[in-house]
């Protein structure tokens, strides 16, 4: 196979959607078990976002020796059948939790592989809601071939927890370093801004029996906020999830103007609702796929021939492209462009033009 650049995921309904606006001819459908070094285009980056099924707090745990987060074994072994044409530069993309698994332990032994396959890394937590109305953090691990020139420290900052910094010190063994970044710009959206403006027939939004069941899943703070917004002067929104607290289902409604983190949708529990009140009115629905594409900073993607549900699956396990822009600019542009590592001409990757 021959490429300029290659996209791969197991998921029909994520490459159905992929195709649909970027086309087929750089997209692989298949196991990434099956992929091997060979199969990979001469590149200068390559990013991951592994599942996060065995990492993440709701899920079970298992860590890098479970199943499906299991697969950043995976990544690793294409990356080392690359040999000496292995890119200059990684991103690999995943819950925070992934610190915690095992103790740390499993975020160690990550890292270390990658040290193993020549790369120094480092570490950053970035939220979607420095970028986007929406409450998404995650974990980026940026590798190069070289260590940094002017590496920075591991001081406390909005990209840079605290724990990183100790992580950092407890594992010394570790080729890590830390890149100073200007902080994202910052933004004024909100909610209003994301919502889609549906009449008050349409079919969506859900009937009296079912908005009746909603209501009586709140706790009476959860029944007060929703009471405070159907009092309202103007309409407002606000999303809910639905969770288990002590046994039984109970819905809980956001106190801001931010959506929940967006999660994949493969049953009613992983959706999100949208609440709709004021003037002495409320209306409750599942918030649509253009809903979500805008969350992720993704509004104007093709959905034209995707079904509801894919498109809700799609992008509930996406990255968001503003805090993608925004490390490309600040770290991975710079740093492919030879600016931020080695000065020699020799380490700037062959593919990337020097700015």
């Amino acid at each position: 196979m021959a490429f300029r650049w290659l996209a791969n995921d197991i998921e029909p309904a994520k490459g159905h959607m992929y195709v649909a606006h970027f086309g087929p001819s750089d997209f692989v459908l298949g196991d990434i078990r099956d992929v091997r070094g060979a199969d990979m285009p001469d590149i200068d980056l390559a990013t991951a976002s592994f599942p996060c099924t065995d990492l993440s707090l709701a899920g079970n745990r298992l860590g890098l020796s479970g199943a499906q987060s299991g697969m950043f074994w995976q990544c690793a072994r294409v990356l080392q059948e690359m040999r000496h044409r292995r890119p200059y530069a990684i991103m690999l993309e995943n819950v925070p939790s992934f610190a915690t698994s095992h103790g740390g332990n499993d975020l160690y032994l990550a890292l270390k592989r990658l040290n193993r396959l020549g790369y120094w890394c480092d570490l950053l937590v970035a939220d979607a809601r420095h970028f986007l109305p929406q409450s998404r953090p995650r974990l980026f691990i940026i590798g190069a071939r070289d260590p940094l020139v002017e590496p920075g420290d591991w001081q406390p900052s909005l990209y840079r927890p605290a724990w990183i910094g100790r992580f950092a010190l407890q594992h010394p063994d570790l080729r890590l370093h830390a890149l100073p970044l200007p902080l994202p710009a910052g933004h004024d959206q909100t909610l209003a801004d994301v919502v889609e403006r549906l009449p008050p027939d349409d079919r969506r939004w859900w009937d009296a029996e079912r908005q009746a069941r909603f209501v009586a899943e709140l706790s009476p703070l959860q029944r007060a906020r929703l009471d405070a917004m159907v009092e309202g002067a103007h309409c407002a929104w606000s999303t809910a999830y639905r969770r288990t607290r002590g046994g039984k289902p109970a819905w809980e409604i956001r106190a801001d103007a931010v959506a929940g983190c967006l999660r994949t949708a493969r049953g009613g529990s992983s959706k999100q609702a949208l609440v709709e009140a004021g003037r002495g009115i409320a209306r409750i629905r599942w918030m649509t796929a253009r809903e979500y594409a805008r969350l992720q900073g993704a509004g104007n993607y093709n959905l034209e021939a995707t079904p509801e549900n894919r498109a809700l699956f799609g992008f509930g396990d996406a990255v968001c492209v503003p805090v993608i822009s925004w490390l490309t600019k600040e770290y991975l542009a710079p740093l492919l462009a030879g600016r931020l590592t080695r000065k020699r001409e020799d380490a700037v990757p062959k593919h990337f033009s020097k700015q």
